[in-house]
């Protein structure tokens, strides 16, 4: 390990990592020198951020998996783990929103965004912590959202996925921190990405991917006496 490459030697698997959040955290840690593990659903575009990594000097795999299912998290388990080794970082990023009047939505829109913003966090994180519990350390971050900590019209199946994980992580946290495990939720406001439109916000003003990746690369690299449990992110100017 040296000062340029804090990283060196880890191994980190980043949900959601095809593009934005998910692409910028998997660039800062592999400069940081980690040894990447990129999941997402749609390959073609998974392999296409994987080879601009490689064209960075990073090292990076890409596998396809949906992390809503337990048999293809087991399967990305073992491939990372055969091609890498053990986990020391895991960063829970796949989400997705659905948006707009509690009263409107359906019984399968609310099951589709808590399975993927909750359950699949859920899953992967008990997937991956008995190994991390063996070797007694680790760091899982789970990438939140502000609107885990406030409401708004048209948020309430987001809001309540996120509220719902909010409390996963610290509960989590409070379980896994005497095994040397260190477990942190990112809340940020609204990144430029098009993971959702933004009317009327300026874009130039809103946070962007590169802020998220600056906070987890900040939440692996702390001092081994404590650890940031929640770290909320907001623009410098409001939109």
């Amino acid at each position: 390990m040296s000062d340029s490459k804090p990283l060196a030697d880890q191994v980190a698997l980043i949900t959601g990592a095809s593009r934005g959040i998910g692409l910028a955290i998997a660039r800062r840690l592999g400069q940081m020198g980690a040894r990447l593990a990129l999941c997402a659903r749609n390959d073609s575009v998974l392999q296409k951020a994987v080879a601009g990594l490689h064209a960075d000097g990073i090292e990076a795999y890409g596998w396809p998996a949906d992390v809503t299912q337990p048999g293809e998290i087991a399967r990305l388990l073992q491939q990372t783990n055969s091609q890498l080794g053990e986990m020391d970082i895991l960063v829970n990023n796949a989400g997705i929103g659905v948006f707009g009047p509690a009263h409107e939505q359906s019984e399968a829109d609310w099951d589709r965004v808590h399975t993927t913003n909750l359950k699949a966090v859920f899953l992967l994180s008990k997937a991956v912590a008995p190994q991390m519990i063996a070797r007694r350390r680790g760091h899982i971050v789970n990438i939140s959202s502000l609107a885990g900590k406030n409401v708004f019209a048209g948020g309430a199946i987001y809001c309540a996925s996120k509220w719902g994980l909010q409390g996963l992580t610290g509960c989590m946290a409070e379980d896994l921190r005497q095994y040397g495990i260190r477990v942190s939720s990112v809340c940020p406001g609204s990144v430029h990405t098009d993971f959702s439109p933004h009317a009327g916000k300026a874009a130039e003003r809103m946070l962007q991917p590169d802020d998220v990746a600056h906070v987890v690369a900040m939440l692996v690299t702390q001092s081994p006496t404590g650890f940031a449990s929640e770290v909320l992110l907001r623009p410098t100017q409001k939109p």
